[in-house]
């Protein structure tokens, strides 16, 4: 096995968004929504694979990230975040953390702080309420969710025992309208 992959998740098309063009693609401090999240899973120092679907990112994508399309992305988080693990149990990876490509403002330190987390689960805290990114050991994936809108969440809240809450520096705000786009900017 081989260390940690960051798997950053930008399948989704965004549809509560309300702004013109995708929400990834969207103006935010200066570059695309999307080019901020996965600046800080790069910078974390972690190989980093993203999940496209609804949008084709390799022109926004350094070399060395991996690219996997997610045919599928119109199935919710679930079925984005497995072709995420299929890429890295492709290459060896003994744990993903996860994070989510409308989140800017969090950086390259809390992906890197969660990564060296040792727990099964390890969960972004931020002034003490649950986010992401989320590391989750290899022998966790089977429990994952296949189908849905949902990630990690209900195996965290069904098996709470094996989370870690782990304090991150940032800000765990997702970007889901125009409205919260204004508000972070």
């Amino acid at each position: 096995m081989t260390g940690t992959v960051a798997v950053l998740l930008a399948a989704g098309g965004g549809s509560r968004f309300g702004g013109e063009g995708h929400k990834l693609l969207t103006p935010f401090r200066g570059a695309p929504l999307v080019a901020h999240a996965l600046a800080a899973a790069l910078g974390s120092g972690l190989r980093t694979i993203v999940v496209q679907g609804s949008l084709d990112l390799s022109g926004l994508a350094a070399p060395s990230v991996r690219l996997v399309d997610n045919p599928d992305w119109r199935q919710g988080q679930a079925a984005s975040l497995q072709a995420g693990l299929e890429a890295a149990a492709e290459e060896d990876a003994e744990a993903v953390v996860v994070g989510l490509g409308d989140q800017p403002l969090v950086p390259a330190a809390a992906w890197a702080i969660v990564a060296a987390a040792e727990h099964p689960i390890a969960v972004a805290t931020y002034g003490g309420r649950r986010g992401n990114p989320v590391r989750l050991a290899r022998a966790v994936w089977p429990l994952l969710p296949t189908e849905g809108d949902e990630g990690a969440r209900r195996l965290m809240r069904n098996r709470p025992g094996m989370v870690a809450a782990v304090a991150c520096p940032g800000n765990p705000a997702d970007v889901d309208t125009v409205e919260d786009l204004d508000r972070w900017s």
